[in-house]
């Protein structure tokens, strides 16, 4: 019988986490909200440390170089902002912290890399998450499309106030005209 704090922690597990290992290059999608907006950013960079694998609390700490300047973000691997995590490359190495890359730079910071199947290691895919992701797109699509309509509604009205105004303009040149003769 599984202990009640299992029990409680496997309602709260994602059913298919990747297999992530230190030295990994990864790309995580996270969900951000900004305001009444959300969308998918994508993090790209190499796992310096993985902590409590197997528990509900397991993370990742990911590290990558923007403009110059080491950025680290950790991800926790339930979390329902965490949409996917893919493996991009599999470097060997010798510990699980890789605490020594940030003193290292350029061609020192490089990993030597290992073969590895691609497809069976990123085949950990959340329904959940994919129905989430695409629900975000979709709404985005659709907000997308109001607007349009609403600009093309907005365009139709100055024409016609234009096309309006030249009107005007036209009957007046042609009354000062008729005056004229």
């Amino acid at each position: 019988m599984e202990s009640l704090l299992a029990q409680v922690e496997a309602k709260y597990k994602k059913k298919a986490v990747a297999d992530v290992r230190p030295g990994d290059s990864v790309k995580v999608s996270q969900k951000v909200r900004e305001g009444s907006k959300e969308r998918v950013q994508i993090f790209e960079g190499i796992v310096i440390r993985v902590s409590r694998r197997n528990s509900l609390t397991a993370s990742v700490c990911v590290r990558r170089m923007a403009s110059g300047v080491g950025v680290e973000k950790t991800f926790m691997m339930h979390a329902p902002s965490v949409l996917k995590v893919e493996i991009v490359k599999r470097s060997k190495v010798r510990r699980n912290y890789l605490s020594y890359l940030r003193q290292r730079s350029g061609k020192k910071a490089r990993m030597s890399g290992v073969e590895f199947d691609r497809d069976a290691v990123n085949v950990a895919e959340d329904e959940t998450a994919e129905a989430e992701e695409a629900k975000i797109h979709e709404k985005q699509l659709e907000t997308h499309d109001a607007d349009a309509a609403e600009r093309a509604k907005e365009e139709a009205a100055e024409e016609a106030k234009a096309e309006k105004a030249i009107a005007k303009h036209d009957e007046k040149a042609s009354e000062t005209n008729d005056s004229k003769e």
